[in-house]
């Protein structure tokens, strides 16, 4: 892909230096509920309690490790990785503008947060395991950069393309959020009691942001910013993360009625749909 040359986003929010420091009121509420459940519980609440009047904050025993040093942060290899992102999501709002604009509606700009370990968000506090993700309650994209070295290393989907796809699928949540399609689904989801079939609508949402991040792409060969073997990175990324090669490789057998993104078959599938059709209409599917 080729990004060096191309304009920067001003909608990128470093919270690295700071690990997520300090769980959100929003996740602290459940553990002092549970506490408060049992004679054991209200002992270990009191004894924290007095643990951080006398100066140590209980809570950093379960916080991930502490937060990267500024040498590390400061790193070629750190800074090359915000300048890609700061560059891929330009990207997203130079395609998502033009496509907005066509249809009469102007794109709201989401924000993309980079952290480290850790983070807290309007959706709640996540730590790194959680995987890269978009809140809609703050329309904001949450990016640990630990997880392109993990996308590389573990699921063996390698090249800065299947970055980007990683990326442009979060940004996909965002079209969506701002389409009005997630808050159909999460109704939707509200009113069913069957796990399966809220697992299913779930599917359906993340086929169609890997389709999102498929018209993005096909605007990138438009304007001549792919490289030979871009295409094949996404497509290997989107394989690699799919339900049925995922619960393979962890659980060693695959369960379809608890798929929340696809198979790798479907989201390989749908970012071909959004790249070689490049348009919205490619994307549609019924609720």
């Amino acid at each position: 892909m080729r990004w060096q040359g191309s304009r920067r986003s001003s909608n990128v929010e470093d919270r690295r230096a700071s690990g997520g420091a300090g769980m959100s009121m929003g996740a602290l509420l459940p553990l002092i509920r549970f506490l408060l459940g049992s004679n054991i519980g209200r002992v270990v609440l009191a004894v924290g309690v007095a643990a951080y009047f006398m100066g140590f904050n209980p809570l950093a025993l379960l916080e991930p490790s502490s937060a990267p040093t500024q040498q590390n942060l400061n790193s070629p290899k750190e800074r090359e990785k915000v300048e890609f992102v700061s560059a891929v999501l330009a990207e997203t709002e130079s395609v998502w503008s033009k496509i907005f604009s066509e249809h009469g509606a102007r794109y709201k700009e989401p924000s993309l947060v980079l952290f480290r370990n850790s983070v807290s968000s309007k959706c709640g506090f996540a730590s790194s395991q959680t995987g890269p993700f978009y809140c809609p309650a703050d329309e904001k994209v949450y990016l640990d950069l630990g997880f392109f070295e993990e996308l590389a290393s573990k699921h063996k989907a390698r090249g800065d393309f299947a970055q980007a796809y990683v990326i442009a699928h979060e940004i996909g949540h965002h079209v969506q959020n701002i389409t009005g399609t997630l808050g159909k689904i999460h109704n939707l989801k509200a009113k069913s009691r069957d796990l399966s079939k809220q697992n299913a609508l779930q599917v359906k949402v993340e086929l169609q942001a890997d389709c999102y991040a498929g018209i993005w792409a096909h605007y990138m060969q438009k304007y001549q910013i792919l490289e030979d073997g871009d295409i094949e990175e996404a497509l290997n990324a989107a394989s690699a993360i799919g339900d049925d090669t995922l619960q393979k490789k962890y659980q060693g057998h695959v369960v379809p009625d608890s798929f929340t993104h696809g198979s790798s078959k479907q989201r390989m599938q749908w970012f071909k749909k959004g790249f070689e059709g490049g348009k919205l209409s490619s994307c549609a599917f019924e609720i």
